[in-house]
């Protein structure tokens, strides 16, 4: 069974079909999901989802381009979502530096790496792993990431990696995950081809990002993704590693439960 640890069900995306997608997933291979929070609404959706589906577990937490909507309210009433049952991590947070000079509104560096930091301090005071954002932000995220592995943050996934294979290792040496996706499926993909190639794969996470990312072949014909095809995935890193779809199955299950702390039962 395929272990989709990124999604974002919860998003307007899967409006008129939520219920008929997500039921619809065992038959397509899929046991389990996480839905990750994205804002504040999509956290609270997302412990919803975790309520009404036995195979969903969820993160909560707020995405760098959306730091801007937080206060103090609204950190205390993140912390008190990120208490409930079904809820296995802080995320998905970090640093997006693309787009300061196209988006209007977009938070400064400053005021990301202050709600980050404290969306990890949260993490560790309840002690919980984070999911990591990152876009055109590699050296201030590595910075980050290590003075908080030192302080003892339980553990990371660096969600959709892009960067290089060199700081791929550095994330690797302090523990974390390495989320992997539609994107490897791309054409051009030297820098992520090299990463999969190398990485120890009981540190490799499977993610759609649901519903972008769309993976090749799906891609040229329907824009909204679904942990559905995920297996395109799975097959463009067995034919980069050489192993069966079956082992990076189970592999990739494993690596799910053992880093958010999910009882395989």
């Amino acid at each position: 069974m395929i272990f989709d640890t990124h999604t974002h069900y919860d998003d307007h995306a899967y409006d008129a079909d939520r219920d008929e997608v997500l039921e619809g997933l065992k038959a397509h291979n899929v046991g389990k999901i996480v839905n990750i929070g994205a804002d504040m609404q999509g956290s609270r959706d997302t412990v919803a989802l975790t309520v009404k589906y036995p195979f969903v577990y969820g993160t909560v937490g707020v995405h760098p381009d959306e730091v801007g909507e937080l206060n103090e309210d609204k950190f205390e009433e993140l912390r008190r979502l990120a208490k409930e049952p079904k809820i296995m991590a802080i995320g998905e947070i970090g640093l997006d530096y693309h787009g300061f000079d196209i988006y209007e509104g977009k938070p400064d560096k400053e005021t990301q790496s202050y709600w980050f930091r404290r969306q990890l301090e949260l993490a560790m005071e309840l002690d919980l792993p984070v999911v990591i954002h990152s876009r055109n932000a590699a050296q201030d995220t590595m910075d980050i990431m290590k003075e908080y592995h030192f302080k003892g943050l339980k553990g990371a996934v660096i969600h959709c990696y892009s960067y290089s294979k060199e700081t791929a290792l550095e994330y690797l040496d302090m523990g974390f995950y390495i989320g992997i996706g539609g994107v490897l499926t791309y054409e051009g993909q030297k820098k992520l081809t090299k990463v999969v190639e190398s990485m120890p794969l009981d540190r490799l996470l499977l993610e759609t990002d649901c519903p972008y990312l769309t993976p090749v072949p799906i891609r040229k014909d329907r824009e909204r993704n679904s942990s559905a095809y995920l297996n395109y995935v799975v097959d463009k890193i067995c034919e980069l590693r050489g192993i069966s779809a079956e082992e990076i199955e189970s592999l990739s299950w494993n690596n799910a439960h053992r880093f958010y702390g999910i009882d395989k039962a």
